[in-house]
């Protein structure tokens, strides 16, 4: 699938390796089980801490707050955390909001091209149903 960048080019969109795939459906039941529990209305430190014993019952693996360093120019400037990531390779940002706006897919992007991962799932679940809070991005080439 391609789509149009910036200045009017075509971009190829490549999705991630069918393994990256599996673990991102893996952490998607698992977010669905914590919010059928939960249901929304909590602080999102809350929500993280549920996701931390669901993938544990669930023997995801996964890193807790994990760390990327951020360069320009090749220059350590600093270093941000992300909340999860399963497998080495999904990152999942969580949220507890309204709604989603731009600069929160722009967060994920961020993350996915500084830390190189294939894939970020952004899920809020201050929603009704968890599949409405649900989104799915793919790191550009």
């Amino acid at each position: 699938m391609s789509r149009q960048g910036r200045q009017g080019r075509q971009e190829e969109r490549v999705e991630p390796s069918a393994e990256t795939d599996s673990w991102a459906r893996a952490a998607i039941g698992a977010a669905i089980e914590v919010h059928r529990h939960l249901g929304p209305g909590f602080l999102e430190s809350i929500y993280e801490r549920a996701m931390i014993v669901e993938l544990e019952v669930r023997r995801i693996p996964f890193e807790r707050q994990f760390v990327i360093p951020i360069t320009y120019r090749g220059v350590a400037v600093g270093e941000h955390r992300c909340d999860l990531v399963v497998a080495g390779s999904v990152v999942l940002e969580l949220k507890a909001i309204e709604s989603f706006t731009m600069t929160h897919i722009s967060q994920v992007i961020s993350y996915l091209s500084a830390g190189a991962f294939e894939l970020g799932l952004l899920l809020n679940f201050n929603v009704p149903v968890l599949t409405q809070g649900l989104r799915r991005i793919v790191r550009s080439p």
